[in-house]
């Protein structure tokens, strides 16, 4: 009977401590800026455990003064039964093995999990260790600091992030979006030039070009919607012609030059400006096409579709790049 007792009692009391050892380990393991988010999604266990954690130094101190008198307690009922120096070495084996080294390892695999079923625990814990642990914390907060700084990923970190969903059973990304946010991830670190049209491969027309049925039938042949207007020395860009705004326009009848013809004014860009900041550059310029500038001197356009085509990471072909590959 005294066999049954002490074994219950040594039960109980290890396996407190392995609550306690475990609670410790994974509690610290969580981090502060994951649980946040995990509770504005509506994850029930981060809510339940985020005050635990961000009180931190209260917690802790519970646990340790809760383990440490299941340690000791456990020692003590030992001693009952056997020497003293048996009574340390059992309960010191008892306390590494199945309070120490299993449970932390076990706690720290689904550290919110475990920390969410004992977080009524804790708060017991808290309640009958306050008169000590209170004490604790605030001198903990006043050598330590009370508040934990966010740790924010860098740019590289988040792709690495986002790149390990790729082939992951687990993931709610799909190759497309994994591909998508890293592009957009990548914007800020590429200048416009890397994606810009050279000048050389640009069709632009002057503004003392006229325009009569056989410029028409040539710009039909380059199938550009937008055609930037320079000027002959391409300093300046005077506007972009549509060519939607020509459609009811006779030229055979009534040749026009550009410069009569309506152009849509746009800002020109230099050649170093950031990928992330060509997208503000397009919504206040209201144009789809933007001029790159160089030393002055324009060497080249871009389009919104080439600054998709860099976050998608391939190009978008339309039925005009479709007929001129087949011509």
């Amino acid at each position: 009977m005294q066999n049954t007792i002490l074994f219950i009692e040594i039960s109980l009391l290890v396996g407190f401590s392995a609550i306690c050892s475990g609670l410790n380990v994974s509690l610290l393991s969580l981090d502060m800026s994951d649980l946040r988010r995990q509770a504005k999604l509506g994850n029930k266990a981060a809510r339940r455990v985020l005050p635990l954690r961000k009180n931190s130094y209260l917690s802790v101190a519970a646990i340790v003064l809760s383990n440490v008198g299941a340690v000791s307690a456990s020692s003590l009922v030992l001693g009952q039964y056997v020497s003293g120096l048996t009574a340390g070495l059992v309960s010191t084996l008892l306390i590494v093995v199945f309070a120490e080294v299993f449970p932390q390892a076990l706690f720290t695999r689904k550290a919110l999990k475990f920390c969410s079923i004992f977080a009524p625990l804790l708060k017991l814990m808290i309640f009958i260790t306050y008169p000590v642990a209170k004490p604790l914390q605030l001198l903990m907060d006043k050598l330590f600091g009370k508040g934990q700084e966010r740790s924010l990923q860098s740019r590289h970190e988040l792709g690495l992030m986002i790149t390990e969903h790729l082939g992951h059973n687990q993931s709610e990304l799909d190759e497309d979006e994994v591909v998508i946010i890293r592009g957009a991830l990548m914007l800020s670190e590429k200048r416009v030039r890397d994606i810009m049209t050279p000048i050389k491969k640009v069709y632009w027309l002057t503004p003392d070009t006229l325009v009569d049925s056989a410029k028409i039938a040539e710009i039909k042949i380059r199938s550009w919607s937008r055609i930037p207007v320079l000027n002959k020395a391409r300093t300046e860009c005077v506007g972009i012609l549509l060519m939607k705004d020509l459609v009811d326009i006779d030229f055979s009848e009534h040749p026009l030059r550009v410069d009569e013809l309506p152009l849509h004014r746009t800002p020109v860009v230099g050649s170093m400006t950031a990928l992330d900041t060509m997208f503000r550059k397009f919504i206040s310029a209201r144009s789809h096409l933007i001029p790159i500038e160089k030393d002055d001197w324009i060497v080249g356009i871009v389009t919104i579709e080439d600054l998709f085509e860099e976050i998608l990471g391939h190009e978008i072909m339309d039925e005009t790049d479709n007929v001129l590959s087949r011509g």
